[in-house]
């Protein structure tokens, strides 16, 4: 999508401070950091939001792929003592860039409820 920042980081037309990386997904450090470890995991595919995910095998795998590689990204960034996953969908829920992501959150002593 032309006018996405993500994709556009995806592409490599901006850059990021990248984590990690394969042919589905990558992963980089979030630009407001709300934790000491704040980086976001994104499909390289373009989902305006996970409700924009459908029932179709491709974009199952492509969820379970990057959801498998949550704790490789964890344990790459040293968050042994745990980490917390978030997704933000649509308005309400506080999504600000229309492209799915993740936050991977740690390095400290997260409180509950968040907000």
């Amino acid at each position: 999508m032309s006018d996405c920042i993500f994709c556009a980081i995806a592409e490599k037309e901006i850059p990021s401070n990248i984590v990690y990386e394969d042919e589905e997904i990558i992963c980089f450090h979030d630009l407001s950091p709300q934790a000491p470890v704040h980086v976001l995991i994104i499909p390289k595919k373009h989902f305006t939001s996970l409700d924009d995910v459908s029932e179709c095998a491709s974009d199952k795998e492509l969820l379970g792929h990057l959801l498998s590689k949550v704790h490789v990204i964890a344990e790459m960034l040293g968050l042994e003592n745990g980490y917390r996953l978030v997704n933000n969908c649509g308005e309400d829920g506080y999504q600000t860039v229309p492209h799915l992501h993740f936050h991977l959150l740690g390095k400290r002593k997260l409180t509950w409820p968040p907000g």
